[in-house]
Order: structure tokens, then sequence, then C-alpha cells
């Protein structure tokens, strides 16, 4: 039970590791403020010499304040909710190269010269025989999947996978498409996308989550296949499927007053919850056993007077800026 976080902060030619057993929920939070206070947040963690992996870090950040550069990715609520932290972050952090980290850990590691597979066990992307689709009766899909028909038409359906299992379920994976019923037209944004175009054999991918091993192109199964990775835009598809399968796209000033109206609010403490439950004998006699680090609430450092001032005042100017009218 966690909500694991990696932070690593860069200075000075060196590195150092900081870990939070229930930082990931808070990633956003720690770096919305500006590189001085997450440097200061994630140096009030714990200090590690381990790296964790894709399975177990739901959310990391790399500071690099040689080379001015933010590594980070963390899971948000939805498409705008990504975007409005996006937006905050290149206000927050002037004169930074802000990246979100699109591989996981891989695009850490690979920043600090270690290479994209030191957290990642030979043979780690698992691929498998894929024998339907998945798609959805709901209108909220967590992806939509494409396809260039034979006749050049493009249809869109909504899934249930991860934009990333499409390409783990193979190139068969095309045909289950193409039989598919038509799913719900959209009435939110999905986290991510991936198009099929067998004519010209492109893969298409964007996604506002992490595609762990998208830059190991090609995957196993896709050897002979292009791949044009679009990060976080999803224009490419939105304007393939055009009015036959459309995106919402909901108004960025709503998540944007969302992340201002969560501002000052303390991360909860799961201590004195685990601590009960672990005092109550399970069953037939078992005892619960709690790892120590998930009895340590994640604390970030106080802010300095001027820091919560200027976030309040770029989320207020990115408000005012996403509610204007097209001219």
């Amino acid at each position: 039970m966690g909500a694991r976080a990696q932070y690593v902060v860069v200075e000075n030619g060196a590195w150092q590791r900081y870990y939070s057993h229930w930082g990931a929920n808070r990633v956003v939070d720690d770096l919305l403020p500006g590189p001085a206070a997450a440097t200061r947040s994630f140096r009030a963690t714990r200090e590690i010499d381990e790296w964790l992996d894709d399975v177990w870090c739901e959310g990391a950040a790399l500071v690099d304040h040689d080379r001015r550069v933010l590594l980070w990715f963390a899971f948000v609520d939805g498409w705008a909710d990504h975007l409005a932290a996006r937006a905050v972050l290149a206000r927050t952090w002037p004169g930074w190269d802000v990246r979100f980290a699109h591989d996981g850990m891989g695009d850490l590691t690979q920043h600090l010269g270690l290479g994209r597979e030191l957290t990642r066990t030979p043979g780690w992307f698992e691929t498998f025989e894929a024998v339907g689709f998945a798609h959805t009766e709901y209108s909220e899909p967590h992806s939509v999947a494409s396809l260039r028909l034979p006749d050049g038409s493009v249809r869109g359906w909504g899934s249930d996978w991860e934009p990333v299992e499409h390409l783990a379920g193979g190139r068969g994976l095309m045909d289950h498409l193409a039989a598919s019923p038509a799913t719900p037209v959209l009435t939110d944004m999905p986290y991510g996308g991936v198009h099929f175009d067998p004519g010209t054999r492109t893969v298409s991918l964007w996604a506002v989550q992490t595609v762990a091993g998208i830059h190991d192109w090609p995957l196993p199964g896709w050897e002979d296949w292009a791949l044009d990775f679009r990060g976080d835009d999803h224009t490419l598809q939105a304007e393939l499927l055009q009015a036959d399968f459309p995106f919402p796209e909901p108004p960025l000033a709503a998540a944007l007053r969302r992340l201002g109206d969560g501002l000052g609010t303390p991360p909860p403490d799961n201590g004195p919850l685990l601590a009960c439950a672990a005092a109550a004998s399970g069953p037939g006699g078992a005892t619960p056993v709690v790892t120590p680090a998930a009895l340590i609430p994640h604390e970030p450092a106080d802010p300095t007077p001027a820091e919560p001032v200027a976030l309040r005042a770029a989320i207020t100017a990115l408000v005012a800026e996403a509610a204007e009218p097209l001219s």
C-alpha cells in the first residue's frame, strides 16, 4: 500500500535520490511553486541509494539545476488536469526545459547517462496475442484507437486499454478493430490514443500518462513499422477522425481553477489509519505487518511567503487567458 515517488536532484555535477512512500499523488503540487520550492521539498524526504522501477514508482521528478531541466511524471485526474499542470509549470519554471517523462523511470535514468534499461529486466515489455478488442460501451474511455481502412476512411473506437496496451497486443489487433461495433461518442477526453495506418505501416500514439518503453522502438512485433510519437498532442488523431468521432476538449479554465483551489491543502497522513489496521487481528489470528515507510507521511517543506503568492498569480493569469473568447 502506498503511492511511491522517487526524486532526483542534480546540482554542481552531483545527483542524489530521494523517496516518499506517499508522494506520488503530490508530485504536481510539489513542483508547481517552482525550482527552489520543489528542491527543498524533495530534499526534505528520505535520501536513498536505489532506484524504483516502473511498477513501484507511481510518480517521479528529476530537477537538474546544472542544465535547467525538469523531468516529471505522475497520474492526474484527466486530460485537462494534465494540460493545466503543464501550463502552470511553464510559468513557474521560467528558463527551464520542462518535460513530461513519457518513458517513466527510463527518461530519468537516460538523462543521467545510465540508459533506459537500468531499472528494467530483459524482456520486461510483455506482449500478448489479442483475441479481441477491449472496446467500451462508455462515453469516457481510457483511450481511443483508430484505424485507416482499405478504402482510405478512418474509424475510431473508445477503448478500455491504456494506449501502449494496443501495441502489446500486436498487429493482429487491427483485424479485431475493423470488426468491432461502433462505440459511444466521447463525452470526456481520453488519457491517450493510438492510430494505425497499414498503408504507410505507421503507428501514431499520444498520451497524457506514461508510456513505458515508447522510446525503445521498435517494440516486439512492430519491427517493420514506423512510430510517430506525438507526446501529449492529440490533434493529429482528432483531425483524422474529425466529426465522425470528435474529441470534446473540455475547457482548461476549470482545471486551472481546481489547481488553484487545491493550493495549500496538506497531504493526508495515513499513518494513524495504518497503525490502527496493524493493531487488529487478521483472519485466523494472523498478524498484519505494515512496512515502516508507510507510516511516514509525505511532508513537503514549507514555502517561502513569496512562493504561494507568485503561484496563485500565475494560475489567475492563466485562468483569465483560458477564459478569453477567441477573436
